[in-house]
């Protein structure tokens, strides 16, 4: 099989890396990718937003599957065109994936169906904002109605802070707040069957004890070894399978990946989100633990074969991935600077590292080109040892002015 991999992020990374573990794919390719893909797959420079432009590399690469990794592409109609061709895809087409692209619109569908999430109000003007804010009251959740990079969600006791958010973005969804901690649940879907992938756990806000803004992801793990038994099966039951049915009734078939982000509440797990792509940073984690090839798995959502595939193996142990951002992340991060230790951080047992903001210095240097510029991953028979050596391995970057949180999965470890 020929893959072709559409993203030059940490989840695009962890993608190909498991597609190159495969021993079913031929060949990867990815676009625009990045330094470290470059050593898995050939990167191709064209914009992946642009259906045509996607569709002729594929058909050029002579592709057997495309995997779509962000989302920007995924709302912008690529499957659509890629599926318009009769070229194997991962991801949902336009109108599925408005479950990611609008909130409105996951929140309308969730009703319908019965999903258990929180309540909400979608707003669009100043005085609708304030009936809102003061409905749900402390601590103010105001989302962006739109895609936003993950950085689209403002949690804040800050009633200045909630209402600036809003008029920033314009339309939102307001909604009360969720207690308890939360899980992502990845799960593939070819429309009719679906299979869930292994739970994980991701930290949002900037700093150690989950203080500052909100980021796109500082870090994750997986398994947990604290989720409630049977929690997925608890999950599919109750929010994907029904959410599955109601896109069907719209007639809007749903073949890739269904995010669920939930919040496991005192009154049970409700509904965070939806996304339509895999998360970042929880695919490194996730992906790292899966035993089972990878590329048939995500060819079978586009084919309607999932029900052939049964059940996922998973290896034994754990994972962690600690995010390296850059100085002044998760505002305007400072770009461009040399990283230094990766041949180092690579070379230690149990650990990788995956690239997410970089870019080439020169013609074999690398240097910071985003926010969240590294991803960490270590291995274990534990989230104990997986731990350690994931910050043995980030201890060895060497970026100016960088940082990293240093509580990642600290409390389910000491939990062991």
């Amino acid at each position: 099989m020929k893959a072709l991999v559409l993203g030059g992020g940490g989840r695009e990374h962890a993608l190909v890396r498991a597609l190159s573990l495969d021993p079913g794919v031929t060949s990867i390719h990815s676009a625009p990718g990045n330094p470290g893909i470059s050593e898995l797959a050939e990167n191709h420079v064209i914009n992946v937003t642009d259906g045509l432009a996607v569709t002729e590399l594929a058909a050029r690469i002579r592709a057997e599957l495309v995997v779509i990794g962000p989302e920007a592409p995924l709302v912008a109609g690529v499957a659509d065109a890629l599926r318009d061709r009769g070229i194997p895809v991962f991801g949902p087409d336009q109108e599925a994936a408005r479950l990611e692209g609008s909130k409105a619109f996951a929140k309308e569908v969730m009703e319908t169906a019965g999903v258990p999430t929180a309540r909400a109000r979608v707003c669009k003007t100043a005085g609708q904002v304030s009936e809102a804010l003061d409905e749900f009251g402390t601590p103010y959740v105001v989302k962006n109605d739109g895609l936003a990079a993950g950085k689209g969600v403002v949690v804040t006791e800050d009633r200045a802070l909630a209402e600036r958010h809003a008029r920033e973005c314009g339309r939102v969804v307001i909604e009360e707040f969720l207690d308890g901690p939360e899980v992502s649940l990845f799960v593939l879907s070819d429309g009719l069957h679906a299979l869930p992938l292994l739970p994980a756990q991701d930290f949002k806000r900037a700093y150690d004890g989950d203080q500052g803004p909100n980021t796109g992801g500082m870090g994750a793990y997986a398994p947990l070894p604290w989720a409630p038994a049977g929690l997925v099966d608890e999950i599919m039951g109750s929010v994907v399978r029904p959410t599955l049915v109601e896109m069907n009734r719209r007639g809007k078939r749903y073949q890739g990946l269904l995010y669920v982000g939930l919040a496991l509440t005192s009154q049970g797990p409700r509904v965070v989100e939806f996304n339509a792509r895999f998360g970042d940073p929880e695919t490194q984690v996730v992906l790292d633990r899966l035993a089972t090839p990878i590329g048939a798995v995500l060819q079978a959502t586009d084919t309607g074969g999932l029900k052939n595939i049964g059940s996922l193996q998973w290896k034994k142990g754990a994972a962690v991935t600690v995010v390296i951002a850059a100085e002044s992340y998760p505002g305007d991060p400072v770009r461009g600077d040399v990283i230094g230790g990766l041949d180092t951080a690579n070379a230690l047992d149990g650990a990788y590292v995956l690239h997410a903001g970089t870019a080439w210095e020169g013609t074999s240097g690398v240097k910071s080109n985003g926010g969240r510029v590294l991803n960490v991953v270590g291995t274990g028979a534990d989230l104990r040892q997986a731990r350690a050596r994931a910050y043995d391995a980030a201890s060895r970057i060497e970026l100016r002015g960088s940082f990293y949180r240093t509580d990642i999965a600290e409390r389910a470890a000491a939990e062991l």
